[in-house]
């Protein structure tokens, strides 16, 4: 089984790695039914999903019904106005089957536009504490990609006190030494403040060389198996990271299992 890990400050025993569902975007049901399946013998216990992720919410809302306790339930929103957000939250619910949502975050907040609208004045910031105060969320992250990613979640943080964050780590990213001294910081940040740490990524070999062989994933993923055990390991070994899975589902099973610890 899958090792858990407290996550951030939520008071969740999440498994360490948490399940990418943009894999979910394009799917039919009955093959995303087949992958809960995998989730559940592996004990993964924590999905992370988003309103621009096609039909995925729309997958996932049909096992909640039945398996809302087994999972701690994350979206986003990649609106940055009050009422945007607040839309985009709502129809989440919906498409989620859902009374609540255990995380819901800011998608990919790197733009400096972007940074400055959603935490303005009737800003997407806004329309999410609105939600926390109705118990609609319990709790609010920030997500984002790139190499000036980790720099913006510090300074995401130093306006607010989200609960997550999410940004790439991997062998390759670190080699760039600014992005490393950032993304260092950032875990120090976070561990001292308890904000639970995701990482993305984990399983990129490269960009796509050719745009026609792209079938499930933003990125070509690793798919030799020791060469993806090593870089799973190279997050996994480091406390307190947790690794979300590749939107390519056929490498799924490939991701080694971790004892509990």
């Amino acid at each position: 089984m899958i090792a858990t890990h407290p996550f951030g400050s939520t008071g969740h025993q999440s498994s360490r790695v948490i399940f990418g569902a943009a894999a979910l975007g394009k799917m039919k049901q009955e093959k995303a039914d087949a992958v809960l399946e995998v989730l559940i013998e592996y004990g993964v216990n924590h999905i992370d999903t988003a309103a621009a992720y096609g039909d995925s919410e729309l997958r996932i809302g049909a096992w909640m019904p039945e398996h809302r306790k087994r999972f701690f339930l994350a979206t986003k929103t990649g609106d940055r106005t009050y009422d945007a957000a607040r839309a985009s939250l709502h129809r989440s619910l919906e498409r989620l089957k859902v009374d609540q949502i255990d995380l819901i975050q800011m998608h990919n907040l790197v733009e400096e536009a972007e940074w400055q609208t959603a935490f303005g004045s009737r800003g997407a910031l806004e329309a999410l504490l609105e939600a926390r105060e109705q118990k609609l969320v319990r709790f609010i992250g920030v997500t984002g990609h790139g190499s000036q990613v980790a720099a913006m979640h510090l300074r995401s943080l130093g306006r607010f006190a989200f609960d997550s964050v999410l940004f790439p780590y991997n062998f390759t990213m670190l080699g760039i030494d600014q992005y490393a001294a950032d993304a260092e910081a950032l875990i120090k940040l976070c561990a001292e403040c308890k904000v639970a740490t995701q990482t993305i990524k984990s399983a990129a070999r490269r960009r796509w060389q050719d745009g026609g062989a792209r079938k499930f994933s933003w990125y070509e993923p690793l798919r030799e198996r020791d060469a993806l055990r090593r870089a799973v390991h190279f997050v996994l070994s480091r406390p307190g990271l947790f690794l979300n899975t590749s939107s390519d589902t056929t490498i799924l099973r490939s991701t080694p299992r971790q004892s509990r610890q």
